[in-house]
């Protein structure tokens, strides 16, 4: 599959639900009155998604990967307040473990493709030598 947007993206796909299930959690009674934990939990998880597409409108492969960076580090964040939210009970252990594995999930796809496009650039890196190389030789 060809991907055209990020919309595309399987990654940002699944951190869109990701940041629906976080809204629905977050609108539980037990959030209503910790306002600074809710607005980080909810904060965290649209920047997951949010720097994964900002990252693929930058159309720099290192920039890319640098803001994928960002969206892991926040997934990590959600998977961490996640703890939080439990031990203060205001999830239970259930909701809990559905949403520590889309986070998991997520972090696992975002590691995953972050490996790729380095290993694309390292391939785009040596191709370019060779070119270089092979014209060097075709001209002497």
């Amino acid at each position: 599959m060809i991907v055209k947007s990020f919309e595309d993206m399987q990654v940002w796909q699944d951190a869109r639900v990701f940041v629906k299930s976080v809204y629905e959690l977050a609108s539980l009674d037990n959030f209503k009155k910790d306002y600074g934990f809710k607005d980080q939990f909810q904060r965290a998880a649209v920047s997951i998604m949010n720097n994964i597409a900002e990252g693929f409108e930058r159309d720099n492969n290192k920039e890319f990967r640098n803001f994928l960076g960002y969206a892991k580090g926040s997934a990590g964040e959600v998977r961490s307040m996640l703890y939080v939210a439990l031990d203060l009970e205001y999830i239970s252990k259930d909701e809990f473990d559905e949403n520590y594995k889309k986070a998991v999930n997520i972090i696992t796809q975002i590691s995953n493709f972050k490996k790729y496009l380095l290993n694309y650039a390292v391939k785009e890196k040596i191709t370019k030598v060779k070119s270089f190389l092979l014209h060097i030789i075709n001209i002497n």
